[in-house]
């Protein structure tokens, strides 16, 4: 029967069991380093060589482990993709062709589920890199090169769940992906190609200051503006609104497409109108140095594409729209 779970005695008493955990996984990584040689060196060779993909396979947290080394290979220059092994004992297997190569990662090395795909690897002339705690494991044995990742033991209490050895086959992943890498000459360039949302992650998190428009590009006109001018700035601008001011140049409202339909729709004449008539009134706006996310959240929770952007006193420095967000056009850091 299940016990209940046991009351925390002190925060020390916590703190102490996690950090015994990490000690135990860092033991492990250090125990890993002081094992890489000629079977690390071989799985180099043998990648660089790859004139195909690079197909991980393992199984329960070894296959976890798998398909973030499998990520990380493809994001770096390294193509490659994960094989579950039961599914590639249903059919899957067509995806391996001959000039893969197989990184198969079993802590144990005698892993059924992956070890039965040994023959079908061999007879495809396919090399396998193991990555394995027991380098004279059947995995071991029938692998082209072999990367000991054997830890003296696991940070779980019981000894029984994965947590060093899949961290320590982790790091090593890591280190494959790195040190090929460095060998294709994999560039910066090269990387952001691979992650194209990432340039859009560079863009949130500048200030708002930093992709807004200003001066003439903002569309903007004097309270007691006529409605036919209001238009024609908010067409020439093209923007899809207009923003209204006083003297002093302080943000009093804000006219957009929706304003104009709903007077539409209400019968007002819009020929005799003036702005202040139809305007939304001290619309959303957001500071400039208030953050592209945050100016990107206020949009959506708001369902709207421009916010003013206005200074302590009021006065309207500028505009965006959520195609300056989401990626129209380069940055424009001021000076």
């Amino acid at each position: 029967m299940t016990q209940p779970p046991r009351a925390i005695e002190s925060p020390e008493a916590v703190l102490r069991e996690a950090a015994e955990a990490i000690d135990i996984e860092i033991a492990g990584l250090e125990k890993v380093r002081g094992n890489l040689g000629e079977g690390f060196v071989r799985a180099v060779e043998i990648l660089l060589a790859c004139q195909g993909r690079v197909v991980v396979t393992g199984i329960g947290k070894s296959g976890l482990i798998g398909r973030k080394i499998a990520a990380t290979l493809a994001s770096t220059g390294t193509p490659a993709l994960f094989l579950h092994p039961v599914e590639a004992m249903h059919g899957d297997l067509g995806i391996v062709a001959a000039s893969d190569v197989v990184i198969a990662i079993s802590n144990s090395g005698e892993t059924q589920e992956l070890n039965l795909l040994l023959p079908a690897f061999r007879n495809r002339g396919i090399p396998v890199i193991a990555l394995t705690g027991r380098p004279g494991s059947t995995l071991g044995r029938q692998s082209a090169a072999v990367i000991d990742t054997g830890v003296e033991r696991e940070a779980c209490a019981l000894g029984l769940a994965p947590t060093a050895s899949t961290t320590a086959a982790l790091a090593v992943g890591d280190a494959l992906a790195v040190v090929l890498l460095r060998r294709r000459h994999f560039s910066e360039q090269d990387f952001r190609r691979n992650h194209p949302s990432g340039s859009l992650g560079e863009r949130l998190k500048v200030e708002v200051a930093q992709v807004m428009l200003t001066g003439e590009a903002i569309p903007k006109v004097p309270v007691g503006t006529e409605m036919a001018s209001a238009l024609h700035e908010m067409d020439r601008k093209r923007l899809g609104a207009v923003l209204v001011v006083d003297r002093d140049g302080v943000l009093v409202g804000i006219v957009t497409d929706g304003d104009l339909r709903r007077a539409l729709v209400a019968g007002r004449p819009l020929a005799d109108c003036r702005v202040e008539e139809i305007m939304t009134p001290q619309p959303k706006s957001v500071p400039p140095y208030a953050l592209a996310a945050d100016a990107l959240a206020l949009m959506e929770n708001h369902l709207i594409t421009v916010l003013p952007v206005l200074g302590d006193n009021g006065c309207l420095l500028g505009i965006v729209h959520l195609h300056d967000l989401l990626g129209k056009g380069e940055f424009k850091f001021a000076c």
